[in-house]
């Protein structure tokens, strides 16, 4: 790519203070869209600038909100895609902080959608290049879902960048909220335990199910007289966490801290500030900053993590044709300049 076609980064409107800040962090200005709204509910999006023979970068974190929902936001997105890549888009690569529709990626009974698959096809039929997200549900079931080149990035070097800095009196222990996260959270606890030099020890937590009704089970691993960090891709209603924390409370955590990527509904956000049982909420701000309406007692238990420098890290090596690899083991990563 020569120096007189530099990278082009678009953001919706939806996104565009997420898509700022990433422009900011990856030292690029956004490039100029026109969005024009019409009474129907239609919609023109078009670029004021050429991108034909340009590498093209989009962000839209598809989250919902009540001005803009999911489906529109997909929709939006999809147009804005086709509408680059007919306008002569030499790459298109998209910046997606929050993967709607993700969670679904098997059958688990007849006739079950696999959504995951059908957002893939979705999105690769609009000629992009290359998707990035952040912390999808199941890695593997994302990265199979797609026939063009993906990039999974994660959070967790940033929680444990974020937890090594925390004087804990106690032992410290990581816990899965669920069987299916156990994995997510081995790796977080082998980058926190290299991080503090001591050992920490891994819980997960049995769920039991019995006429559609959810109930956390025993504690497996030892984590009394600790503090416990439970750690989870996505905070949907906070009726797992609130469950997590209870059974971990009451099979004896001295304290209990949550950490999760992505918090797509505010009232999820609003149940944890409420739980006595939970010391301290870290999360990222991957859907867009949260509600600032917390009770006067989760003032100071939240901690909201910027995923713009991440993004803007990895958009830059992108650019330079640089490993995205460092950005997997430590934040910032260790090769940073």
């Amino acid at each position: 790519m020569s120096a007189s076609h530099p990278p082009l980064l678009f953001a919706l409107s939806e996104s565009r203070p997420l898509g700022l800040a990433i422009g900011h962090a990856a030292g690029l200005e956004l490039a100029p869209l026109e969005e024009r709204p019409f009474e129907e509910g239609e919609f023109k999006l078009r670029p004021l600038t050429s991108v034909r023979n340009r590498k093209v970068f989009v962000v839209q974190s598809l989250a919902g909100d009540a001005d803009a929902p999911v489906a529109q936001r997909l929709v939006r997105l999809l147009f804005l895609l086709f509408g680059l890549r007919d306008a002569g888009a030499a790459q298109l690569t998209l910046l997606v902080p929050y993967l709607a529709f993700a969670r679904k990626d098997s059958r688990t009974q007849a006739r079950d959608p696999v959504s995951s698959r059908y957002m893939a096809q979705l999105l690769e039929a609009t000629g992009m290049s290359r998707v990035v997200a952040l912390d999808v549900h199941n890695q593997a079931a994302f990265e199979n879902a797609f026939r063009i080149p993906t990039d999974h990035l994660s959070a967790i070097p940033m929680f444990v960048e974020h937890f090594s800095k925390q004087d804990f009196t106690a032992r410290v222990a990581v816990a899965s909220p669920d069987v299916g996260g156990v994995k997510r959270a081995q790796r977080f606890r082998e980058l926190l335990e290299r991080r503090l030099g001591r050992e920490i020890e891994l819980a997960f937590i049995e769920k039991r199910r019995a006429r559609g009704l959810v109930s956390s089970g025993r504690v497996v691993g030892d984590i009394a007289n600790r503090h416990v960090i439970v750690l989870d891709d996505l905070c949907a209603t906070g009726a797992t966490l609130l469950r997590a924390a209870a059974t971990l409370r009451e099979g004896g955590a001295e304290a209990v801290h949550v950490a999760f990527t992505h918090a797509p509904l505010p009232r999820s956000l609003a149940a944890l500030e409420s739980a006595a049982a939970i010391s301290q909420i870290v999360l990222t701000d991957s859907v867009g900053l949260p509600s600032h309406g917390a009770p006067a007692s989760a003032r100071g238990r939240i901690h909201v993590l910027p995923v713009a420098p991440l993004f803007g890290e990895a958009l830059l090596r992108m650019i330079q044709g640089a490993a995205l690899a460092p950005l997997f083991e430590t934040w910032p990563p260790a090769d940073a300049d």
